[in-house]
């Protein structure tokens, strides 16, 4: 078996660990980092970058197809045909673009990549098996980057045309109908891009709403939508089999059949925390994740690990703001995780992005201000023909600083980097009264709820 050393070795080449190589190679540390698959991850590969692919072509070809049936400001087209197969070949080229690019962003930092699965002997050694034969890797410090997989049901096994989120963006027909088991965000971004194309969709939920992870305010515009696009929800349900294209559903002491051509099963990710020889470090946990401090260091010395195997929120820019200080920590730089804010988005049409506390939160902390203001006051969103949903911003009564500020419509996606900005540094009600915000934008509202939650709106 050939055998190599380094300073650090990165297991997986996701979000998390691909940022952490690229980092401590940019800092001058010999670098290994170990990929079973391609380079970018779940995110890049099958999750993140492609389902925004998907919901993209879901929005070109619902707004063809509506501008066929109806004329909009004047416009009108006539006819609309999707082919998904080509879809799916166009989303990945963009996903093939992406994770070449992550190769050559390593190669530039100096990084060995090596491609295969690695078995860990302990907390600093592993072997590879690669395509020219096994490898043994010796390090000073360890990653750990596994990442998280799809979670099955016992009810519901992936194979054959029961699907994980994986399976559905490489469908390359679209299915006439559809059951998403599971209704938070996930389920519901691919449900209702696939009810968008023309799937007839059924969404089926244990809870008693869906996107339970936001509060019912920020949800109902979302709701509205699915209603709109014929999305059939069903609360309270808990899927119990498939055979021969019919779903059996319970709620209560009744049961229910949904006719379905696919099933798609989003009922969460569980970690990939038992991977890679993982098991053999006896490492502390936390649940079903591995137990780290604030510096991203697990029980065991010279071990850290990173992105989804270390817990909620099990998101990309999380682990890669992750990869990049543990990659300065091993370098020697003073640094640690003081992050206020973490913002979180739903990619449903309308889109949702919540930063900071939600108004109960903060209220459970002291007074507040909170105040909505909506689109339907907004110049450029009434423009767009797309003036759903509002921002609201919530801050400490006294003082104004800003606490929480959540937002649902079109677009507000892109609004997350201001909003994380205004935490991060503190800012107060008055700052962003006092900043100017280009007219016309859907930014305007962000500065509207702020002077409203002050008594002083303008445009309302």
């Amino acid at each position: 078996m050939r055998e190599i050393s380094c300073k650090l070795l990165v297991i997986g080449g996701g979000p998390a660990g691909y940022v952490c190589a690229i980092r401590a190679g940019q800092l001058g540390l010999d670098t290994v980092l170990v990929e079973e698959a391609a380079l970018g991850g779940t995110c890049l590969t099958v999750g993140c970058i492609p389902s925004k692919a998907l919901i993209h072509v879901a929005a070109e070809y619902e707004r063809v197809a509506r501008l066929s049936e109806t004329a909009v400001a004047g416009v009108h087209c006539h006819g609309a045909t999707l082919d998904l197969g080509a879809a799916m070949v166009w989303k990945d080229g963009i996903v093939q673009q992406l994770s070449t690019g992550v190769a050559a962003l390593l190669r530039k930092a100096g990084v060995r990549v090596m491609h295969g699965a690695a078995q860990l002997r302990d907390g600093k050694s592993a072997d590879v098996e690669t395509a020219g034969g096994p490898v043994s890797v010796r390090a000073e410090t360890l990653v750990i980057a596994t990442g998280s997989e799809p979670v099955a049901l016992a009810a519901l096994p992936f194979g054959g045309d029961i699907l994980s989120s994986s399976g559905a963006l490489a469908l390359t027909e679209l299915p006439h109908s559809l059951a998403v088991v599971g209704g938070g965000y996930i389920g519901l971004e691919l449900g209702m891009a696939f009810a968008r194309m023309g799937s007839r969709v059924t969404v089926i939920e244990a809870g008693d709403r869906v996107l339970p992870a936001w509060d019912a305010e920020l949800t109902a515009p979302v709701v509205r939508a699915l209603g709109r696009i014929g999305v059939t929800v069903h609360t309270g349900a808990r899927a119990e089999g498939y055979a021969a294209g019919v779903l059996r559903i319970r709620r209560g002491d009744s049961t229910e059949e949904i006719a379905a051509q696919k099933v798609l099963v989003t009922a969460g990710r569980r970690p990939r925390a038992t991977s890679a020889g993982l098991d053999r470090l006896d490492l502390a946990m936390e649940g079903p994740f591995l137990r780290i401090d604030a510096a991203c260091r697990t029980s065991m010395q010279g071990v850290y690990a990173i992105g989804d195997v270390t817990g909620e929120p099990m998101l990309a820019h999380r682990a890669m703001a992750q990869g990049e200080m543990v990659a300065e920590l091993v370098a020697g730089t003073r640094r640690h995780w003081d992050h206020r804010a973490i913002p979180a988005v739903c990619f449903t049409d309308p889109e949702i992005v919540s930063v900071g506390l939600s108004p109960v939160e903060a209220a459970a902390r002291g007074p507040i201000r909170s105040a909505v203001f909506p689109f339907q006051a907004n110049g450029k969103a009434l423009t767009e023909d797309r003036d759903e949903g509002f921002v609201r911003v919530t801050a400490d009564a006294a003082a104004g600083e800003i606490l929480g500020i959540q937002a649902v419509g079109a677009g507000v996606a892109d609004f997350a980097g201001e909003f994380a900005l205004a935490i991060e540094m503190g800012a107060t009600l008055e700052d962003i009264a006092a900043t100017i915000h280009a007219h016309p934008t859907r930014g305007e509202v962000f500065h509207e709820a702020s002077l409203r939650s002050l008594g002083r709106a303008l445009h309302l």
